[in-house]
């Protein structure tokens, strides 16, 4: 018998897949003439924004593909309200992004006494630290708020060891984007709550703060081609 070589899925690429299997049920429950419930409705925005985004469409076209999925008539009465959006990563030409699906099931915009309406406007973290970042990519990559910076695209040219355990200092859900050849300063501030990175590029998928994490992902993302400003020891 021949050996074969065991693939290593990451755990984002185990989402990827989880969330593809649950929209092909969802898949076969709608085509039965089945109103889906939030679980199978969600999978079906999600999957339909991983697949525009693997075919090559932009953030945008992405989004909007998600939003086209469903109609409002085709989910279970309620999960509109309880389902306000839908958040995904996924991998775009120019690097892994955070699609966010505002309304995917027509819900109504928020409206009225105690509705909730997302303000970003004029407020920014306080960066704690700052790199400067050089695109030597060809194309823009733009890197999301909650991203963990030191994992961000591999073309990207900064202090990998300096954005260890930070984000962006931006509001949730907003994004700063690198043109080629562009080299900028952008804040961080430190990942906060339990510091346990899971996903992302796969450089970490452990505790931020454990001995021997910061160089253990050093040497996975040089070993992985990942640019790095500091020159290697």
């Amino acid at each position: 018998m021949g050996s074969g070589r065991i693939v290593q899925l990451t755990p984002a690429e185990r989402d990827r897949l989880l969330i593809a299997s649950a929209a092909a049920v969802a898949s076969g429950r709608r085509q039965r003439g089945l109103a889906l419930n939030a679980p199978e409705a969600t999978a079906l925005v999600a999957s339909a924004v991983i697949e525009a985004a693997r075919d090559g469409a932009r953030l945008a076209e992405a989004i909007e593909a998600g939003r086209r999925c469903l109609r409002a008539d085709e989910v279970l009465a309620g999960v509109a309200e309880i389902v306000p959006e839908v958040q995904v990563e996924a991998v775009f030409d120019d690097g892994t992004r955070l699609a966010v699906v505002p309304r995917p099931f027509g819900a109504p915009a928020p409206a009225g006494p105690g509705a909730v309406e997302r303000r970003s406007e004029g407020f920014r973290p306080l960066a704690e630290r700052h790199v400067r970042v050089l695109n030597t990519a060809p194309v823009p990559i733009s890197v999301t708020s909650h991203f963990h910076f030191f994992e961000v695209n591999p073309r990207l040219r900064f202090d990998r060891a300096a954005a260890f355990g930070m984000h962006l200092a931006v509001p949730a859900g907003d994004a700063v984007r690198f043109a080629p050849g562009e080299e900028r300063e952008v804040g961080l501030v430190p990942i906060a709550g339990g510091r346990v990175v899971v996903g992302f590029a796969g450089l970490v998928d452990g505790p931020l703060d454990e001995p021997g994490a910061l160089e253990r992902a050093l040497a996975t993302a040089r070993a992985c081609g990942y640019l790095d400003s500091v020159a290697e020891p």
